[in-house]
C-alpha cells in the first residue's frame, strides 16, 4: 500500500507530498541513522515538542519520532503539544533521576519553553528541527542556539535536518555542522550549472543524493 508524507509548510502555502511505496524502508533508514549517531534508542527517554507537526496529518517527522519513541520502550517517552508545564515537570524529574533524555522540538516551541521556565539539564540532548513556521521572527542559528543553551543549561544544541522529499536525515551535534549517514550525500554545485561543483568554502546550490529514495527520485536540489 502506497503512503505519502505532506510537507509542513507555512500558512497559505500549497504543501508538497512525497509518495512512497512502503514506510518500512523509511523506518529502516531513520532507525539506522539514529543508531549510527546516537546509539540505541532504548538508552533514551524521548520527549517530543512538535506542535506544528502534530496538528497536521501525515507528517514524516511525527512518524519518525513516534517510531523512535516506541523503540525506547520507556514509559515516560511521548509527545507534547501545548502542555509546557507538564513537559517542564517531566524534564526536571528525569534530570534528577539521571535518565538520558532526548528533547526534540521545533524551534519556536523550544523558545516558548525556555521563555516560560529556565532549567539546568545535565543529561539531556536538546535537538531542534529548525523553522519558526510563521509563528515568530526567524533567527540566525547562532542566536537561536545561544538562547536555548542559556534557557536549558546545556553546552550545545543538536539539530536534525530532513524534508518531505527525503527519506534520510542529517544530524548536527552543534554549530550547524551536519553529518549524514553513508547512504546520503550532500554536494554543493554552481547555482547556474547543476553539474559543476564548487570548491570548499564557496557558496552554491545544494544537491542531495539519498539512496533510501529508491521509488521516487534519488537525487534532489
Amino acid at each position: 500500500m502506497r503512503s505519502y508524507f505532506p510537507a509542513v509548510g507555512t500558512t497559505g502555502m500549497i504543501r508538497s507530498h512525497h509518495y512512497v511505496a512502503s514506510t518500512n524502508l523509511y523506518r529502516q533508514s531513520f532507525v539506522s541513522a539514529f543508531k549510527k549517531f546516537y546509539g540505541n534508542p532504548n538508552e533514551y527517554c524521548i520527549l517530543a515538542l512538535l506542535p506544528s507537526y502534530l496538528e497536521r496529518e501525515g507528517s514524516s517527522l511525527v512518524f519518525m519520532v513516534d517510531e523512535l519513541i516506541k523503540e525506547t520502550k520507556h514509559s515516560e517517552s511521548g509527545f507534547y503539544l501545548h502542555n509546557l508545564d507538564e513537559l517542564i515537570t517531566k524534564l526536571q524529574q528525569l534530570n534528577n533521576s539521571g535518565q538520558k533524555v532526548l528533547l526534540i522540538g521545533v524551534s519556536f516551541a523550544l523558545l516558548d519553553l525556555v521563555e516560560q521556565h529556565k532549567m539546568q539539564l545535565n543529561n539531556t540532548i536538546v535537538m531542534e528541527t529548525g523553522g519558526m513556521k510563521g509563528t515568530r521572527r526567524e533567527l540566525p542559528r547562532e542566536e537561536l542556539h545561544q538562547l536555548l543553551c542559556d534557557g536549558l543549561g546545556v553546552s550545545s544544541i543538536h539539530s536534525e535536518y530532513g524534508m518531505t522529499e527525503l527519506l534520510s536525515q542529517g544530524y548536527s551535534f552543534g554549530k550547524g555542522l551536519f553529518r549524514t549517514p553513508d547512504w546520503m550525500k550532500v554536494v554543493i554545485r554552481d547555482t547556474n550549472d547543476p553539474f559543476s561543483f564548487v570548491e570548499t568554502g564557496q557558496t552554491g546550490g545544494i544537491n542531495i543524493i539519498d539512496l533510501a529514495n529508491i521509488t521516487p527520485a534519488l537525487f534532489g536540489t
